[in-house]
C-alpha cells in the first residue's frame, strides 16, 4: 500500500502550471509553482513544518509546549497541522485587516487566536510583533516561532521549493517571480537557482505601502513608504533578516486593485483560485514583460487559494467599495450601484436643524436634500451648517428653510457621467439621480471619484 503515515508527509511537491489566457501578451513560456496544493493549502506549509522541527531537534521547543506566532494566517494554518499532529498547542496572533476566513480556519484546527490592530508601529506593545513576543515570554514552555527571522524559513525553500522548480523545468528556468513578505521563499528559491545558474533573474513583488522595493534600490529604509494597504501576505514595515536582498535582482510594486483584479483574472481565465498575493505576483510579472525574450521560462509562484479570500476579493460589494471592481460606469445609474440599496435620507423643510444634524451623524452623510409637499426645494451641507453654527449657537433649534441651500440639480438615470461630473463644483457637491417611479438617490463627488480607473 502507498499512503501518507501523517498529513504533514503530503507537504510539497506542487505541480507546475503552463498560465495561457492570462499571459498572451507575453512572448515566453510561464509556468506557476501552484502551491495550494500543499494540506494547509499554502507555501507557508513547508518552512512551518521545518521550523518547527529544527526547534525540536535543538530543544527551543519540548514535549508539550506552545507554539506561538504572529501571522497574516498561512504560516499560522502549517504550525497547525504540524501541532496537531505532534502534539503542540498553538497561539496565533493575527491582525484585523486578515480575511475572517483565514480566523475561523485557525481556529478550526486548534489554534488560539489573537486578534491585533493593523495601524499601529511595529514597535507598539499593540502590534502584532510585540503581542507575540510578550505571549511567548508570559507563556509556560512557550516558543515563539519568529517566521521573519528565523532562518529556517529560508532554509526549507532552498531544500524543498527551489530542487522542486529546477527538476520541473530540468534546469531550464530563467526567472523566478514570487511576491515578498518574510523573504523566505524568494531568499530560499532565489539562492539554490542561483547556485545552479547564475545568470537566473529572481524578481520580487512588493506592494504600496511596503519598504522593500526602495530600500533594495537605494539601501534607505524610509518611514514615509510606510502605510496600510490591503493586500495580504506581501510587503513590510520592518526588514526582516530572512530577505535575502543580494539574491533579488529587481522589485515592482503593485497597488492593492491590480492584485484584487487580477487574482479574479486568475479564477476567470486559467481556472486557478488564489488569492492576492497571487494576483500581485502575475501582475507584477506583466509589468516586467518588456524584460522578456521568446527563449525564456518563467515560474511565477501562487502563494496560497482562493478559499480564504471569499468574503473579501471574490465578494462583489467588497471590491465595489473600495473602487477595485472593473465594472464598466457609464451613467448616472452606474455611478450608485456600490449604495443603491440603502435609502435616500432627506429632511421636510419645517423639521429643525438638530434632525437634520442627527442624521447626518446617524447615517454618517455630508449632504442631505430638503423637501416639501412639492418636492425637492433645498439641499443642506454639513460643512455649511457648521459655519452657521458659529455665527448663532442656536441654529439647531430653528426650521430648515431659514438655513437651507439651492436644491441638487436633478439629471436622469442614463445621463451620462461625464455629465453629472459637470454639475459637480465647489458650489455643488452632490446631484440627485431620478431613478424613475417617484425614486431618487444621490449622486456625491464621492461617486464621481471611485469611478475614475
Amino acid at each position: 500500500m502507498k499512503y501518507a503515515k501523517n498529513i504533514l508527509e503530503t507537504i510539497g511537491n506542487t505541480p507546475l502550471v503552463q498560465l495561457n489566457s492570462i499571459v498572451k501578451d507575453l512572448p515566453c513560456k510561464v509556468l506557476a509553482k501552484v502551491e495550494y496544493f500543499n494540506p494547509g493549502h499554502s507555501c507557508k506549509d513547508r518552512m512551518a513544518l521545518k521550523m518547527v522541527e529544527d526547534a525540536e531537534a535543538d530543544g527551543r521547543l519540548k514535549p508539550g509546549g506552545t507554539i506561538i506566532e504572529g501571522t497574516s494566517g498561512n504560516t499560522g494554518m502549517g504550525l497547525a497541522l504540524a501541532a496537531v499532529v505532534k502534539g503542540y498547542k498553538l497561539i496565533c496572533v493575527i491582525t484585523d485587516k486578515q480575511s475572517k476566513e483565514k480566523m475561523d480556519i485557525l481556529r478550526a484546527v486548534g489554534a488560539k487566536v489573537v486578534v491585533c490592530p493593523t495601524d499601529v508601529e511595529p514597535t507598539d506593545p499593540r502590534s502584532y510583533y510585540s503581542v507575540s513576543k510578550r505571549l511567548a515570554q508570559e507563556t509556560p514552555n512557550g516558543w515563539y516561532v519568529n517566521q521573519y527571522d528565523n532562518p529556517s524559513n529560508a532554509q526549507a525553500n532552498y531544500e524543498q521549493t527551489g530542487p522542486e522548480i529546477w527538476e520541473q523545468t530540468q534546469g531550464a528556468v530563467t526567472h523566478f517571480i514570487v511576491g515578498v513578505g518574510t523573504g523566505g521563499t524568494i531568499s530560499g528559491v532565489g539562492k539554490y537557482l542561483k547556485e545552479q545558474k547564475p545568470n537566473v533573474k529572481v524578481w520580487g513583488v512588493d506592494t504600496y505601502g511596503s519598504v522593500f522595493k526602495k530600500y533594495h534600490e537605494t539601501g534607505i529604509f524610509d518611514e514615509n513608504e510606510v502605510y496600510s494597504y490591503v493586500t495580504e501576505g506581501i510587503g513590510e514595515d520592518i526588514l526582516p533578516e530572512n530577505v535575502n536582498f543580494s539574491v533579488i535582482d529587481h522589485f515592482t510594486k503593485v497597488t492593492d486593485k491590480d492584485a484584487a483584479v487580477y487574482c479574479r483574472k486568475l479564477a476567470l481565465e486559467e481556472g486557478i483560485f488564489v488569492g492576492m498575493s497571487s494576483g500581485s505576483a502575475i501582475k507584477g510579472l506583466l509589468q516586467m514583460k518588456d524584460e522578456l525574450k521568446p527563449d525564456d521560462v518563467v515560474v511565477v509562484l501562487f502563494h496560497d487559494s482562493g478559499s480564504r479570500y471569499i468574503g473579501k476579493i471574490f465578494n462583489d460589494e467588497w471590491m465595489r467599495e473600495r473602487g477595485y471592481l472593473e465594472d464598466e460606469i457609464t451613467t448616472a445609474a452606474d455611478l450608485i450601484q456600490n449604495h443603491i440599496e440603502k435609502p435616500l435620507v432627506v429632511v421636510r423643510t419645517e423639521e429643525l436643524v438638530s434632525h437634520a444634524l442627527d442624521r447626518i451623524r446617524k447615517y454618517k452623510i455630508s449632504q442631505i436634500p430638503v423637501i416639501d409637499k412639492d418636492g425637492f426645494v433645498g439641499s443642506l451641507e454639513d460643512s455649511d451648517l457648521f459655519a452657521a453654527f458659529m455665527n448663532d449657537a442656536n441654529i439647531a433649534e430653528k426650521p430648515i428653510r431659514e438655513v437651507m441651500g439651492a436644491p441638487y440639480p436633478v439629471v436622469n438615470k442614463k445621463a451620462k457621467v461625464e455629465d453629472v461630473s459637470k454639475l459637480i463644483t465647489k458650489d455643488n457637491n452632490a446631484v440627485l439621480v431620478d431613478l424613475e417611479d417617484g425614486k431618487y438617490h444621490i449622486i456625491t463627488k464621492y461617486d464621481i471619484i471611485n469611478s475614475i480607473k
